[in-house]
């Protein structure tokens, strides 16, 4: 880990290396570029805030696994639903996911590329709920659950979209 100290020390290195590849013969060059080096250390963010920061990113990271629901992908999503106040909408959602992916957290559609139970088209889009995506049910009914709010408001609407148009 890096102390404030070292940190300080490693950016005026930098700034020295970078001055040193300067034509010597161009003053102008010389100062505005120390300048900038100088402008920017001043305004860097302290290594201790960087350090608090990802402290608290890892402990909301380690509460969210902590609070996940376990079990099939099914009773998952029906904890989840609860959660959100969408008790009565788990039959919508299993028909909905049931013809997208089986409710297969590794189904994958050769044609689209369209991946996971909620079939997220990118793939990578499910990382925004967390970096297991690719095998975690959880993760991906998170994923899935917060893609239908914002896109249809609820899961039964989003089975209905799948009814009339053949996709959502």
């Amino acid at each position: 880990m890096l102390s404030l100290h070292s940190l300080t020390r490693t950016q005026h290195a930098a700034a020295a290396r970078q001055a040193a590849q300067l034509n010597l013969d161009e003053p102008a060059v010389i100062i505005e570029e120390t300048d900038r080096a100088a402008h920017a250390a001043r305004h860097a963010v302290p290594a201790r805030a960087i350090v608090r920061r990802a402290a608290r990113q890892r402990a909301a990271a380690e509460a969210v696994v902590q609070q996940a629901p376990a079990g099939a992908p099914q009773q998952i999503a029906q904890q989840m639903l609860d959660q959100d106040g969408w008790a009565g909408q788990f039959g919508c959602l299993d028909d909905l996911w049931g013809q997208e992916s089986g409710w297969n957290v590794y189904a994958e559609n050769p044609s689209s590329g369209a991946y996971g139970i909620p079939q997220a088209l990118p793939a990578s889009k499910m990382a925004s709920a967390g970096l297991d995506w690719q095998s975690n049910p959880a993760t991906q009914i998170s994923w899935g659950l917060g893609y239908i709010r914002a896109s249809y408001g609820s899961p039964c609407a989003a089975w209905g979209h799948e009814e009339a148009a053949g996709w959502y």
